[in-house]
């Protein structure tokens, strides 16, 4: 039996509080920390505001301008795709689903910041002595855990994935 209405509007809701989360975080990251510079939190920790042009780990970030549309519209595809595949998702594909909706909510998040700025607004910093993991934010961290979501959800139910 394919997901219900009920069903399919609580996961896009799981997406619309990854939105607002995310946007929410970005506008007090750009209001309350000056750009580049670390507010430690916690001794791994850090909060600072760095803009990235580019994809994941400022991928194209110096690609000349370009890339906001290309990444932009890629993201809206990918968005119309996971709407589609949880219009389709039958009621037991409860992983899915919540991996789905977390992607699709990070996407969109993204996605309103490269319309809007031209960039997205990253402020999550963790390091360790001298490495330091890339600055992320909320959308970006929905998407990861949506994609392990996804993966976990291949190994636990293998017969969806044929």
């Amino acid at each position: 039996m394919t997901i219900s209405k009920k069903q399919l509007s609580l996961w896009f809701g799981l997406s619309i509080i990854v939105i607002g989360l995310d946007q929410w975080t970005k506008i007090l990251a750009d209001n309350k920390l000056s750009y580049g510079l670390p507010v430690e939190v916690l001794p791994v920790f850090n909060l600072t505001l760095q803009y990235n042009t580019g994809a994941a780990w400022s991928f194209l970030s110096d690609a000349g301008g370009w890339q906001r549309w290309l990444f932009t519209g890629i993201a809206i595809v990918v968005s119309i795709a996971i709407v589609i595949w949880m219009t389709r998702l039958k009621e037991k594909e409860q992983l899915l689903a919540a991996g789905l909706c977390l992607i699709l909510g990070g996407a969109i998040g993204n996605v309103i910041d490269r319309i809007l700025y031209g960039h997205v607004v990253d402020f999550i910093s963790l390091h360790y002595q001298g490495w330091y993991f890339p600055a992320f934010n909320i959308a970006d961290a929905a998407i990861t855990i949506g994609a392990a979501c996804l993966i976990l959800d291949m190994f636990i139910h293998p017969e969806n994935h044929r």
